[in-house]
Formats: C-alpha cells, sequence, structure tokens
C-alpha cells in the first residue's frame, strides 16, 4: 500500500493505484472508480473527464483506506454504504444484505402481478434495507407495502432508506416471518429469504463472508426458510393472491413442487437476466 504521504494525487493517478491494489478482485477498475468517487464527491463519469483533478489530502487517505479495506474482501457496498437496486440509491450497513441485481426479477414478477393504479397490499418479507419494498412502492403509488425483518437494526435502514427516497406509502414491521404480521392478509407476498444449504463453500467465498450469515443460510438443504414461509402463505394471502420467491440456481425443481404441494395454482418458474432460474410465482385460488 501507499504510505500516506500528503502530496497530491491526481484522479488518474489515484485510480491507477486502486486498479493495482484490487488487482485480485474481478473487477478492479469499476471499484476503484467507485470507491474514488465515494472519497471525492465527483461522479464516476468526471473522474474519466478530469484525470489531472487533484484529491485534497484528506480525500486521498481516505481512497487508500478504503482500497485497503476492499483488499481484504469487505464488500464495496459496505464501504460506500450504498448499492443502486431498480435505479435507486439504497443504502445499505453490515446489518442487511447487499442487493443483487438478480433480485430485481422479483420486483418485475410483482409488478406484472399489480395493475397500475389497483390498491394492492404487498407484503415483502425479510425486507432487509427494504430493497424490495422500495421498489414495487416507488413504481405502485396505491399500494401499500410492508416491509418485515426479525432484524432491527435492518428495519432502521430501511425506514432512512424510505426517508431518503421520500416514499408514503410502506410500513415496517418488527417480527421473524408471519409472527410480523398476525391475522394480515396481503395481495402479493413476496421475499427473497436465506435460501443457502448450511455450510455450503460459497459461504466462505466474496462478500457473503462480511454478510449476515442468518440472512443466508437455511438448513441442511437451503429450503428450511422456502418451507415455512409456503406452509402459511394460504393464511396470509387474500383470494387470490400471489406468493413470489427467490431461490438457489439448483433449487427451482424443489419449490415449485413445494407450491404444488400447498395447493397453489398457475405455478411458474423464472430465470434471471443471465438465464438461471432465479423465482417461482404461485396463486392461491382457495
Amino acid at each position: 500500500m501507499p504510505n500516506g504521504t500528503c502530496h497530491q494525487q491526481s484522479f488518474a493517478a489515484a485510480l491507477a493505484t486502486g486498479r493495482v491494489v484490487l488487482s485480485a478482485s474481478l473487477e478492479p477498475a469499476r471499484e476503484a472508480e467507485i470507491l474514488l468517487a465515494h472519497a471525492t464527491g465527483a461522479s464516476r463519469s468526471q473522474l474519466l473527464a478530469f484525470p489531472e483533478r487533484l484529491l485534497s489530502n484528506d480525500q486521498w487517505r481516505l481512497f487508500q483506506s478504503l482500497i485497503e479495506k476492499r483488499s481484504l474482501g469487505e464488500p464495496v457496498a459496505y464501504l460506500t454504504g450504498c448499492r443502486e437496486f431498480w435505479s435507486l440509491p439504497v443504502r445499505v450497513s453490515d446489518a442487511t444484505l447487499i442487493p443483487r441485481p438478480e433480485t430485481e426479477l422479483l420486483v418485475e414478477q410483482a409488478l406484472a402481478r399489480i395493475p397500475p393504479e389497483k390498491p394492492i397490499s404487498v407484503l415483502d418479507m425479510g425486507t432487509g434495507s427494504g430493497a424490495i419494498a422500495l421498489a414495487i412502492a416507488s413504481e405502485r403509488k396505491t399500494c401499500r407495502v410492508t416491509g418485515s425483518d426479525f432484524s432491527a437494526a435492518a428495519l432502521a435502514v430501511a425506514k432512512e432508506n424510505q426517508e431518503r427516497l421520500q416514499l408514503e406509502n410502506l410500513d415496517w414491521v418488527l417480527g421473524s416471518w408471519y409472527e410480523a404480521v398476525p391475522r394480515r392478509c396481503f395481495g402479493i407476498i413476496v421475499s427473497n429469504p436465506p435460501y443457502v444449504a448450511d455450510g455450503d463453500p460459497h459461504l466462505a467465498q466474496g462478500d457473503l463472508t462480511h454478510e449476515p450469515v442468518i440472512a443466508l443460510s437455511s438448513g441442511a438443504d437451503g429450503l428450511d426458510a422456502i418451507r415455512e414461509i409456503v406452509s402459511h402463505a394460504h393464511e396470509h394471502l387474500e383470494k387470490p393472491g400471489w406468493l413470489l420467491l427467490e431461490h438457489g440456481f439448483d433449487q427451482q425443481k424443489a419449490v415449485i413442487e413445494l407450491l404444488i404441494a400447498a395447493g397453489f395454482d398457475k405455478v411458474s418458474g423464472h430465470k434471471d437476466l443471465a438465464g438461471i432460474p432465479r423465482a417461482v410465482a404461485g396463486r392461491k385460488i382457495q
């Protein structure tokens, strides 16, 4: 690492340093740009358009600290405190999962089942940073969207996101799965629950090593949380009502079978933009 000396660095020189320090990352140039933009307050386009611009000494030291932490494995989103999801700047913390692009599929599938201007009640279980709930609420202003989570720290982040994005049609409730919404029913229930098998080697790789394990893993086959959600969904869905779940790349068949066995109809599997089976939807009709 550079030694933190106080001679000023240009955007171009700082980015070059960042690319070297982050050379083990999959996207060293992109990550260097994101972290330098965060350290300086400049946009990524400004970094490239004005390579000769100089950092202050404080900005340089902050950038050095950020790239060192990233080189040790800390996720970029936790370092910047933000991740874009559904074109929304969503704040995150180590109490929440980092929203993934593939999870936008759940938002797409929910919106496809909510006619514009129809006031449908929506529940996002295990909301974390609130990303899914915020995205749906931003697109369907007549809907009332409830986000639930067992973590008070996660809900604090979700509430902060709501306030920053100035969205009015959201509520947040504390509790584990349906315990958070006793005796309440919804037109749509959506969830990106934990679905990684306990002991899965992926849990020891990349950003996952820094994210809350309890929000990632769920039993020997990764399906414990999904079973819990499916088994009690009928009690909390209006008729007709939809259940939408994200799952692991190799779990779609099992999740479809769970929904069919629980009496859902119009059960369908959906792939993300990479062509990976990622979500299942089913309708309650009785």
